[in-house]
């Protein structure tokens, strides 16, 4: 398996890999449960390998590290896991 941060990197600038519907599958500690975003709707700051932003329904903006995410889906297909 790949490190997250090598796969986040080639969906971003792999053309061909990268023009699929991607789904990132977090870990929520607070609901304990694993919360499916798509990545458009993710924030990578350009250099930081170690989070991403979410701005959640109320507006407030969160910042996930790499390592709760557990799942990466591609058009629907799993291609990436993490152990839980």
């Amino acid at each position: 398996m790949i490190p997250i941060h090598e796969l986040l990197s080639r969906i971003h600038w792999d053309r061909d890999f990268g023009t699929g519907n991607f789904i990132i599958g977090y870990y929520d500690r607070v609901t304990d449960t694993i919360i499916r975003v798509p990545l458009v709707e993710l924030h990578f700051e350009p250099g930081d390998r170690f989070s991403f932003d979410l701005v959640d329904e109320a507006g407030e903006v969160h910042s996930i590290p790499l390592h709760r995410i557990k799942e990466v889906f591609r058009d629907g297909v799993l291609i990436w896991q993490r152990k839980h």
